[in-house]
């Protein structure tokens, strides 16, 4: 079955889907964007994407360009046609088509909507979160302002592809001050070897994870103890447990930081047991 993308008002053919050369989305990356995880044929967290959609349209200002319960009726539509029961919707909003110039321009530009949806290999994702994943440490390039989830994402794709390259899964993102701020394209977590569980603060420094919230509020379910705090590199190899947090991945195992084994090498109990909490709704 041929895939297909919503447009700009339209369900169109995947392989016919574009837009104008001077989107403002492709010529500046004024633009944002969300990644719903479909399990089971529903939106996990998509109260919680909708708040933050709305709120990096606000950070940019710009407004929303329709009706929410509209959007949200696009996106189910879009998982529809393309008959996805487990993978990833995902939807952007730019500023629209205007002449080529850094100011904004004049007010009432329609915005550039699209959204396309996609299947995954959900065995494949089971099998990576038995094993448990590589993530290494890379400098932090991005702008000051990575709570907004902008479509500017040249330094996480740099990023990104170092630890490919390395064979990791992911890069974990380190600061000026040597301190972790998150992944690439997901959130950093950490178990001491007191059994705390770390992450860190929200702040202009990360993104504010939809997922990472929904395991804040699962840990405390658990009656964990929890630290939102920075850590360091090296703190991280030291812990019992380590993991990350995004909408693609869930809760997913990390086993090897910059090639050394963390705790016993394979996934923890506390890693398995809050990837299996997060789940178990979608079960």
């Amino acid at each position: 079955m041929s895939r297909i993308a919503f447009v700009n008002g339209r369900y169109v053919p995947f392989t016919e889907a574009m837009v104008h050369i001077e989107d403002r989305g492709l010529q500046f990356a004024d633009a944002i964007y969300e990644v719903f995880a479909v399990r089971d044929g529903r939106l996990l967290d998509a109260e919680g994407h909708w708040k933050r959609l709305e709120r990096s349209l606000g950070e940019l200002r710009q407004g929303v360009p329709m009706a929410m319960v509209s959007l949200a009726g696009h996106v189910a539509e879009t998982v529809r046609r393309n008959r996805v029961r487990n993978g990833l919707a995902y939807l952007q909003v730019t500023r629209g088509v205007a002449k080529r110039d850094h100011p904004f321009p004049p007010a009432g530009l329609p915005q550039t909507v699209i959204i396309t949806a996609r299947r995954i290999d959900r065995a494949k994702a089971d099998a990576a979160a038995e094993a448990g994943i590589a993530v290494i440490t890379a400098p932090d390039q991005r702008w000051a302002r990575c709570d907004i989830k902008t479509t500017a994402l040249i330094a996480n794709v740099l990023a990104k592809q170092a630890a490919r390259e390395a064979g990791a899964y992911e890069a974990w993102l380190v600061d000026n001050d040597g301190l972790v701020t998150e992944g690439s394209s997901s959130n950093a977590w950490i178990v001491t070897a007191d059994g705390v569980l770390v992450t860190r603060s929200l702040s202009h420094a990360i993104l504010p994870g939809i997922t990472r919230a929904s395991v804040l509020q699962l840990a405390s379910a658990r009656q964990l103890k929890v630290e939102e705090r920075a850590f360091t590199p090296a703190e991280a190899r030291a812990a019992r447990e380590a993991f990350i947090t995004s909408a693609g991945s869930f809760v997913l195992p990390v086993v090897r930081i910059d090639g050394q084994a963390i705790g016993e090498g394979r996934p923890g109990p506390i890693t398995q047991a809050l990837r299996a909490d997060y789940l178990t709704p979608a079960l």
